[in-house]
């Protein structure tokens, strides 16, 4: 039995890299949620075209969303294999702790704390 490949691209590709991929999930399940939700809040026969352009207004928005969310997480993590010179499960705790607490600073430390909590115990 051979052991599963681990290793990936090096640090400033990986962050290029997980930027893309997490737009590309906040697009496409953006999409999928904001065309229900567009088609939802639309009057009956028109419900296909409010979904379509609900999804084409939020769905972006969504995208760039999760883009800044695995940028940061990316970021954090390359930050942390820099400093401890090691790539362990411990990166990836830190990194979602410290994107939860970075992205709630705007509003005070209980909420920063509370999210970097969860984001760190969410990745243990």
């Amino acid at each position: 039995m051979g052991t599963p490949e681990t290793s990936r691209e090096p640090c400033p590709d990986r962050i290029l890299d997980d930027i893309g991929g997490a737009f590309a999930m906040g697009a496409i399940g953006g999409s999928v949620f904001h065309f229900i939700k567009g088609s939802i809040n639309t009057p009956k026969g028109e419900r296909i075209v409010g979904g379509i352009q609900t999804m084409r207004m939020s769905a972006p928005r969504t995208g760039g969303g999760f883009a800044v969310w695995g940028g940061l997480f990316s970021t954090f993590d390359c930050a942390m294999v820099y400093v401890r010179q090691k790539e362990d499960p411990w990166n990836s705790i830190f990194a979602g702790a410290a994107t939860g607490g970075f992205l709630q600073m705007r509003q005070g430390v209980r909420a920063a704390s509370k999210s970097a909590a969860f984001g760190g115990v969410l990745l243990a």
